[in-house]
């Protein structure tokens, strides 16, 4: 087994966590408290999906929460492009980094079935 820190999915969802994290300091304070923290509360619930199914021997339930958890985040991402409050460049870097990490997790839960 490896290190969950190891793998590149985790590495390609700490990379989109710190994007978050940069790309929400900058969001109006009325979007900063509500839509940016869930935002980033939710890219750290994905980092944990990734170390529990990393651990456990039935990866397919952690990894069926994490594509439910995904999918949210990308919906919070596509809200706060809408409101423009991410820009079209910080959209196109996070919109290859979550294309990446669909297709991993995607490939990870088939494999493991």
């Amino acid at each position: 087994m490896a290190l969950y820190y190891d793998l590149p999915v985790f590495q390609d969802v700490y990379r989109l966590v710190l994007l978050l994290f940069q790309y929400t300091t900058n969001f109006p304070r009325e979007y900063k408290f509500t839509l940016g923290q869930d935002m980033k509360r939710d890219g750290i619930v994905l980092v944990r999906s990734i170390y529990r199914a990393n651990k456990a021997r039935e990866k397919e339930p952690y990894l069926e929460q994490f594509l439910d958890d995904f999918e949210l985040l990308k919906l919070e991402i596509r809200l706060a492009v809408d409101l423009r409050l991410i820009t079209i460049k910080q959209q196109a870097e996070l919109t290859l980094l979550l294309s990446g990490i669909g297709k991993q997790i995607t490939g990870w839960r088939n494999a493991s079935r």
